[in-house]
Protein backbone atom coordinates (compact mmCIF):
# COMPACT_ATOMS: atom_id res chain seq x y z
CA UNK A 1 0.00 0.00 0.00
CA UNK A 2 1.54 3.28 -1.14
CA UNK A 3 1.84 6.48 1.13
CA UNK A 4 -0.27 9.76 1.10
CA UNK A 5 1.96 11.55 -1.20
CA UNK A 6 3.10 8.62 -3.65
CA UNK A 7 4.42 9.58 -6.77
CA UNK A 8 4.61 13.62 -5.66
CA UNK A 9 7.74 14.90 -5.71
CA UNK A 10 8.50 17.92 -3.10
CA UNK A 11 10.91 20.69 -2.54
CA UNK A 12 11.48 21.54 0.93
CA UNK A 13 13.67 24.27 2.55
CA UNK A 14 15.53 24.44 5.77
CA UNK A 15 15.86 20.69 5.90
CA UNK A 16 19.06 20.83 7.86
CA UNK A 17 17.48 20.60 10.98
CA UNK A 18 14.36 21.04 12.75
CA UNK A 19 11.14 21.13 11.43
CA UNK A 20 12.71 21.00 7.76
CA UNK A 21 14.12 17.58 8.68
CA UNK A 22 11.28 16.07 10.01
CA UNK A 23 8.93 17.29 7.19
CA UNK A 24 11.57 16.00 4.50
CA UNK A 25 11.50 12.60 6.24
CA UNK A 26 7.91 12.68 6.24
CA UNK A 27 7.30 13.00 2.82
CA UNK A 28 9.40 10.37 1.84
CA UNK A 29 7.70 7.74 4.11
CA UNK A 30 4.35 9.12 2.90
CA UNK A 31 6.07 7.90 -0.49
CA UNK A 32 7.68 11.18 -1.85
CA UNK A 33 10.77 11.88 -3.68
CA UNK A 34 12.28 14.65 -1.94
CA UNK A 35 14.86 17.26 -2.46
CA UNK A 36 15.78 18.73 0.85
CA UNK A 37 17.89 21.95 0.56
CA UNK A 38 19.61 23.51 3.43
CA UNK A 39 22.43 26.17 3.00
CA UNK A 40 25.07 23.75 5.48
CA UNK A 41 24.70 20.10 3.48
CA UNK A 42 26.84 18.52 6.30
CA UNK A 43 23.63 18.92 8.18
CA UNK A 44 21.77 16.69 5.26
CA UNK A 45 24.51 13.84 5.17
CA UNK A 46 22.73 11.18 6.65
CA UNK A 47 19.30 11.96 5.52
CA UNK A 48 19.60 9.58 2.18
CA UNK A 49 20.73 6.64 4.54
CA UNK A 50 17.80 7.58 6.57
CA UNK A 51 15.29 7.43 3.56
CA UNK A 52 16.81 6.87 0.34
CA UNK A 53 14.24 8.96 -1.50
CA UNK A 54 15.67 11.95 0.40
CA UNK A 55 18.36 13.97 -2.25
CA UNK A 56 19.98 16.86 -0.46
CA UNK A 57 20.43 19.90 -2.24
CA UNK A 58 23.26 22.39 -0.47
CA UNK A 59 21.25 25.93 -1.24
CA UNK A 60 20.98 29.39 0.06
CA UNK A 61 17.62 30.16 -0.46
CA UNK A 62 17.83 33.96 -0.59
CA UNK A 63 19.75 33.40 -3.48
CA UNK A 64 17.28 33.94 -6.43
CA UNK A 65 19.37 32.74 -9.12
CA UNK A 66 20.77 29.96 -7.08
CA UNK A 67 16.79 28.92 -6.42
CA UNK A 68 15.65 29.21 -9.63
CA UNK A 69 18.73 26.73 -11.26
CA UNK A 70 18.25 24.16 -8.59
CA UNK A 71 14.56 23.98 -8.55
CA UNK A 72 14.76 24.10 -12.58
CA UNK A 73 17.60 20.98 -12.27
CA UNK A 74 14.83 19.61 -9.98
CA UNK A 75 11.97 18.96 -12.72
CA UNK A 76 8.33 18.97 -12.04
CA UNK A 77 7.39 19.50 -8.61
CA UNK A 78 3.90 18.78 -6.68
CA UNK A 79 4.82 20.01 -3.68
CA UNK A 80 6.75 23.01 -2.05
CA UNK A 81 7.71 23.00 1.74
CA UNK A 82 8.95 26.58 2.61
CA UNK A 83 10.49 26.18 6.14
CA UNK A 84 13.79 27.93 5.88
CA UNK A 85 14.15 30.77 8.41
CA UNK A 86 15.93 33.09 11.16
CA UNK A 87 14.70 34.13 15.05
CA UNK A 88 16.07 37.52 15.62
CA UNK A 89 15.78 37.86 19.62
CA UNK A 90 14.93 41.23 20.84
CA UNK A 91 11.92 44.65 20.54
CA UNK A 92 12.10 46.82 17.48
CA UNK A 93 14.70 49.14 19.46
CA UNK A 94 16.93 45.54 20.00
CA UNK A 95 16.90 45.61 15.80
CA UNK A 96 19.06 47.18 13.82
CA UNK A 97 18.48 47.89 9.79
CA UNK A 98 20.85 44.95 9.08
CA UNK A 99 18.66 42.53 11.33
CA UNK A 100 15.16 44.15 10.62
CA UNK A 101 16.35 43.69 6.22
CA UNK A 102 17.73 40.05 7.49
CA UNK A 103 14.60 38.56 8.86
CA UNK A 104 12.94 39.53 5.68
CA UNK A 105 15.22 38.54 3.12
CA UNK A 106 15.40 35.18 5.35
CA UNK A 107 12.10 34.53 6.03
CA UNK A 108 10.00 36.15 3.18
CA UNK A 109 12.39 36.80 0.01
CA UNK A 110 13.88 33.22 0.13
CA UNK A 111 9.59 31.92 -0.26
CA UNK A 112 9.61 34.66 -2.87
CA UNK A 113 12.27 33.39 -4.44
CA UNK A 114 11.17 29.92 -4.11
CA UNK A 115 7.37 29.96 -4.81
CA UNK A 116 8.43 32.60 -8.13
CA UNK A 117 10.55 29.38 -9.39
CA UNK A 118 8.11 26.86 -8.51
CA UNK A 119 5.12 28.25 -9.61
CA UNK A 120 4.66 28.32 -13.32
CA UNK A 121 5.62 24.67 -13.76
CA UNK A 122 2.52 23.84 -11.05
CA UNK A 123 -0.09 26.22 -13.19
CA UNK A 124 1.12 24.49 -16.48
CA UNK A 125 0.41 21.14 -15.16
CA UNK A 126 -2.56 22.40 -13.22
CA UNK A 127 -2.18 21.08 -9.71
CA UNK A 128 0.33 22.10 -6.93
CA UNK A 129 0.34 22.25 -3.46
CA UNK A 130 2.56 25.06 -1.74
CA UNK A 131 3.05 25.38 2.28
CA UNK A 132 4.53 27.60 3.87
CA UNK A 133 5.61 27.94 7.46
CA UNK A 134 4.84 31.46 9.53
CA UNK A 135 4.38 31.43 13.65
CA UNK A 136 2.15 31.86 15.90
CA UNK A 137 4.18 34.91 16.27
CA UNK A 138 2.88 37.12 13.30
CA UNK A 139 -0.40 38.56 12.81
CA UNK A 140 -2.10 35.95 14.81
CA UNK A 141 -0.30 36.95 18.35
CA UNK A 142 2.31 39.15 20.01
CA UNK A 143 5.06 37.36 21.31
CA UNK A 144 7.74 39.51 23.75
CA UNK A 145 11.25 40.27 21.49
CA UNK A 146 9.85 39.03 18.65
CA UNK A 147 9.19 41.91 17.04
CA UNK A 148 11.32 41.26 13.48
CA UNK A 149 10.70 37.72 13.23
CA UNK A 150 7.12 38.67 14.33
CA UNK A 151 6.63 40.90 11.56
CA UNK A 152 8.34 38.93 8.92
CA UNK A 153 6.00 35.94 9.56
CA UNK A 154 3.01 37.77 9.52
CA UNK A 155 4.33 38.81 6.21
CA UNK A 156 4.65 35.08 4.86
CA UNK A 157 1.16 34.76 5.88
CA UNK A 158 -0.50 37.78 4.03
CA UNK A 159 1.56 36.86 1.00
CA UNK A 160 0.18 33.00 1.47
CA UNK A 161 -3.09 34.25 0.75
CA UNK A 162 -2.00 36.32 -2.17
CA UNK A 163 -0.71 33.72 -3.72
CA UNK A 164 -4.02 31.34 -2.81
CA UNK A 165 -6.49 33.84 -3.93
CA UNK A 166 -4.37 34.64 -7.15
CA UNK A 167 -4.33 30.75 -8.23
CA UNK A 168 -7.21 29.79 -6.89
CA UNK A 169 -8.66 28.45 -10.68
CA UNK A 170 -5.45 27.09 -11.66
CA UNK A 171 -5.03 24.37 -9.17
CA UNK A 172 -2.46 25.35 -7.42
CA UNK A 173 -2.84 25.25 -3.63
CA UNK A 174 -1.16 27.67 -0.91
CA UNK A 175 -1.45 27.22 2.82
CA UNK A 176 0.48 28.31 5.90
CA UNK A 177 1.39 26.43 9.43
CA UNK A 178 1.73 28.11 11.94
CA UNK A 179 3.48 26.04 14.98
CA UNK A 180 3.70 27.07 18.58
CA UNK A 181 6.64 26.73 20.66
CA UNK A 182 8.50 23.43 19.28
CA UNK A 183 11.47 21.76 20.58
CA UNK A 184 14.03 22.20 17.87
CA UNK A 185 17.67 22.63 17.32
CA UNK A 186 17.29 26.60 17.19
CA UNK A 187 15.54 26.42 20.15
CA UNK A 188 17.91 24.62 22.33
CA UNK A 189 20.58 27.28 20.51
CA UNK A 190 18.39 30.28 22.00
CA UNK A 191 17.75 29.04 25.23
CA UNK A 192 21.54 28.33 25.81
CA UNK A 193 22.38 31.49 24.69
CA UNK A 194 20.35 33.21 27.47
CA UNK A 195 22.72 31.86 30.07
CA UNK A 196 19.44 30.59 32.27
CA UNK A 197 18.64 27.96 30.08
CA UNK A 198 16.26 26.17 32.95
CA UNK A 199 14.41 29.60 33.42
CA UNK A 200 14.48 30.31 29.84
CA UNK A 201 12.92 26.72 28.75
CA UNK A 202 10.32 26.79 31.65
CA UNK A 203 9.37 30.19 30.31
CA UNK A 204 8.87 28.54 26.56
CA UNK A 205 7.37 25.39 27.57
CA UNK A 206 4.32 27.82 29.84
CA UNK A 207 3.58 29.64 26.86
CA UNK A 208 1.14 26.46 25.72
CA UNK A 209 -1.89 26.17 28.09
CA UNK A 210 -1.26 22.36 26.80
CA UNK A 211 2.02 22.07 29.54
CA UNK A 212 4.36 21.35 27.13
CA UNK A 213 6.54 22.04 23.73
CA UNK A 214 5.50 20.94 20.41
CA UNK A 215 7.62 18.29 18.64
CA UNK A 216 8.94 18.81 15.21
CA UNK A 217 6.86 15.42 14.38
CA UNK A 218 3.98 16.35 15.10
CA UNK A 219 4.30 19.50 13.02
CA UNK A 220 5.26 17.53 9.88
CA UNK A 221 2.01 15.12 10.73
CA UNK A 222 0.14 18.84 9.67
CA UNK A 223 2.49 19.50 6.68
CA UNK A 224 1.76 16.13 5.29
CA UNK A 225 -2.07 16.74 5.34
CA UNK A 226 -1.18 20.00 3.64
CA UNK A 227 0.89 18.97 1.03
CA UNK A 228 -1.53 15.68 0.02
CA UNK A 229 -4.26 15.25 -1.47
CA UNK A 230 -6.71 15.01 1.76
CA UNK A 231 -6.47 18.73 1.93
CA UNK A 232 -7.71 19.56 -1.51
CA UNK A 233 -10.52 21.47 -0.47
CA UNK A 234 -8.22 23.80 1.53
CA UNK A 235 -6.28 26.80 0.27
CA UNK A 236 -5.26 30.17 1.88
CA UNK A 237 -5.32 28.44 5.54
CA UNK A 238 -3.71 29.16 8.35
CA UNK A 239 -3.07 26.39 9.88
CA UNK A 240 -2.48 26.70 13.90
CA UNK A 241 -0.59 23.81 15.83
CA UNK A 242 0.51 26.11 19.12
CA UNK A 243 -1.08 23.78 22.27
CA UNK A 244 -3.29 26.68 22.77
CA UNK A 245 -0.45 29.56 22.47
CA UNK A 246 -3.58 31.25 20.72
CA UNK A 247 -6.41 30.75 22.43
Amino acid sequence: MGGRLEGKTAFVTGAGQGIGRSVSLAFAREGALVFAASRTGSKMADLPRLAPAIRPIELDVTDGDAVASAIEECGSLDILFNCAGWVHDGTILDCDIADWRASFEQNVGSIYNTIRATLPGMITRGSGSIVNVASVASSLTGVPRRAAYGASKAAVIGLTKAVARDFIRSGVRCNVLCPGTTDTPSLETRIAATGKPEETRRAFTERQPIGRLGTVDEIAAAAVYLAGDESAFTTGTVMVVDGGQTL
